[in-house]
């Protein structure tokens, strides 16, 4: 079976064009031509003997904060190369880093990684004043400038305990660093982040020595997508793709808030449906099937992950968004339906103040956003949750979780009706 396939006639030429995290070319990178001069104006300082800034990146997910980072740092390197520079990117993704000592190891071990050399200290069981010996150990040692790329930055909270985040101490003690002379090659720290307030969370110290330019990356608009997809179409062998597939692909993803790597893996998706099937073509109901694969996909991702009382908490939000006129939930209503829930699996209940602060956990999930409304003197505020993705895709996924299952569809589809009838 695997040498007839093999034998097949593909629809899909370049899969790497397809990857949302592929490094493509400059002239492939659409919509981004103030972001890209920027962000290489202020970073080809490194090619001189001088140390570039610190640069802040913000803006919602998928809008080309990593991608244009990522080419400006390759275009670097390759003249540093040319130079007689040696130039370092060491880059991080924060989302799975949960605290400092974690942090300054994984920094250490992606330097030795550029270096072509082995981390000397062992992940654990050492104190991280070590770690960061040993970070600076292999950058003073085999660079003489170096970018830190940290991404997401702002899922770095770290411990509880603490009177600030994480990252707002790992932003302190990189941006010190070359001033204590700790390190003496010069060096760069880019922020990233889909959080626009993050830097409001960082501590005076660190603000005062990381100091960043900031670069502002707002959503895609639907022409934008479909001039990023056009410009990838080539992964794809000739004629194979039809006319509506690009733009319906790029009206999907202008949705929810205009995510280029969705419009990419929709296109992915689609192409490796039409191939699975036997098709001789990729046509719009693959996009469609597509969307809702990848919608769910995206859903079960982040769920399987959080807590059951988040669950419930979602669960219970979704539900109200899915039967109200405007695909909205308010908080006051959310938590009278999450009550219901936590009842109905006889689970731990938190007072509303818990459930609204749950929800706003949720927002870094890129699944949720919120704004603070109120409807007349006598309804008080409240929140009002708007889901990046359908919200019956959200409930369905939820579902899979065997407490969530226990409870009835019907029940709760009854006691959302009743509550949005007695909303104010």
């Amino acid at each position: 079976m695997l040498l007839e396939f093999d034998e097949q006639q593909g629809l899909i030429r370049d899969r790497s064009l397809l990857d949302p995290n592929y490094v493509v070319e400059e002239d492939r990178i659409v919509g981004r031509d103030a972001q890209l001069q920027e962000v290489t104006k202020m970073l080809r300082v490194a090619l001189g003997d001088n140390r570039p800034p610190n640069l802040f990146l913000y803006g919602p997910s998928g809008t080309g904060k990593s991608l244009i980072t990522k080419a400006v740092c390759n275009n670097i390197s390759r003249i540093c190369d040319s130079r007689d520079i040696r130039f370092g990117t060491i880059e991080v993704n924060c989302q799975d880093l949960d605290t400092l000592g974690v942090a300054v190891y994984e920094l250490a071990q992606q330097a030795a990684d550029a270096a072509g050399v082995a981390v000397e200290v062992p992940k654990h069981g050492v104190a991280t004043k070590e770690k960061w010996d040993e970070l600076y150990r292999i950058v003073n040692e085999h660079f003489d400038s170096v970018a830190f790329v940290l991404d997401e930055l702002d899922m770095l909270v770290g411990r509880r305990d603490k009177q600030e985040p994480a990252f707002s101490r790992l932003l302190y003690q990189l941006s010190r660093a070359g001033a204590n002379d700790e390190l003496n090659a010069y060096i760069s720290v880019v922020a990233i982040s889909n959080d626009t307030k993050m830097m409001e969370a960082v501590g005076s110290r660190a603000v005062s020595s990381f100091t960043p330019e900031d670069v502002h990356f707002d959503d895609y608009d639907a022409d934008q997508l479909k001039a990023i997809l056009r410009r990838r179409q080539d992964a794809f062998h000739d004629d194979v793709v039809d006319d509506d597939v690009i733009p319906l692909a790029a009206a999907f993803a202008a949705q929810t808030h205009g995510d280029a790597r969705k419009a990419i893996d929709l296109m992915r998706v689609a192409g490796e449906l039409a191939e699975r099937e036997g098709d001789a073509r990729v046509r719009e109901e693959h996009v469609r099937a597509a969307q809702a694969k990848v919608e769910k996909n995206r859903v079960l991702e982040v769920v399987r992950g959080i807590s059951t009382q988040k669950k419930l908490c979602l669960y219970a939000t979704a539900a109200v968004a899915s039967q109200s006129t405007h695909g909205t939930a308010r908080s006051t209503t959310g938590y009278r339906v999450y009550q219901y829930l936590t009842d109905a699996i006889d689970a731990e209940q938190y007072h509303q103040e818990t459930y609204v602060n749950k929800m706003k956990e949720l927002t870094t999930y890129s699944l949720v956003d919120f704004e603070r409304r109120s409807h007349g003197p006598s309804s008080g505020m409240f929140l009002e949750f708007q889901f990046g993705e359908r919200p019956e895709t959200i409930l369905e996924t939820l579902r899979e979780d065997s407490r969530i299952e226990m409870v009835s569809e019907d029940e709760v589809h009854s006691v959302v009706k009743a509550q949005l009838r007695n909303q104010t």
